[in-house]
């Protein structure tokens, strides 16, 4: 990955050709013959989840912003999220409404995360200019609907590459758009990727610590 994120450059808005290129990439990385005959359940680079949850939680996140972006939400504080049934299988693991049959294997559960995917990519090419999605971070119209997927499917695909032995480094560009719409205070003058990896508490970079807590703002500006 070459060039630095410069906060002061407009990098362009995060659409959904370009949700749909990280989750492709994503999804190819995970088809490797190398990555289904991993053992899915070593834990997911620095998460306390197992790889296969981590893809399960992933698949969730992509499905639950169509959703949201699906039933609009009023702009004031009586906004909730859509009330779907959501269950934590055992402590400390993730809240989701979304499961992959576990005899479907990781074949499987690479298609829950495509299908999911897919539906937000749609969502996000259909969604009406107006339309604002529930987050507890900031209602989000399409585009920041398309970036918090975005940012999910990249550093979760981090997670996922890490503990699957695989290489994983999404495209400089993605990373900036992202990085520009939901971390408009992230320092600039580091490379994208590492700086939203930073972003995100999964990183360090020089003369900044890795962060104990961390949020985006994916309201509209």
């Amino acid at each position: 990955m070459t060039g630095v994120h410069d906060p002061g450059t407009h990098p362009g808005p995060v659409t959904a050709d370009d949700l749909a290129l990280g989750v492709g990439l994503a999804v190819a990385m995970l088809r490797q013959p190398a990555a289904l005959a991993a053992d899915w359940r070593s834990a997911a680079g620095p998460l306390s989840w197992d790889c296969w949850e981590t893809a399960e939680h992933l698949a969730d996140d992509l499905f639950a912003y169509a959703a949201e972006l699906g039933s609009p939400v009023p702009g004031d504080e009586a906004a909730s999220p859509v009330p779907f049934v959501v269950v934590r299988q055992a402590p400390g693991k993730p809240r989701s409404v979304v499961f992959a049959e576990r005899e479907a294997g990781p074949e499987g559960l690479v298609r829950v995360l495509e299908a999911c995917g897919a539906l937000l990519v749609a969502m996000v090419r259909t969604a009406a200019p107006e339309a604002r999605a529930f987050h507890i971070f900031g209602a989000a119209d399409a585009e920041g609907s398309a970036a918090m997927g975005l940012v999910e499917t990249l550093v979760h695909a981090d997670d996922l590459a890490r503990g699957l032995g695989l290489d994983w480094e999404p495209p400089t560009q993605l990373c900036e758009r992202v990085l520009h719409r939901l971390f408009p205070d992230a320092p600039g003058g580091f490379d994208p990727w590492e700086t939203l990896l930073w972003a995100t508490g999964r990183g360090e970079l020089p003369g900044l610590a890795r962060l104990g807590q961390w949020r985006w703002d994916s309201s509209v500006r």
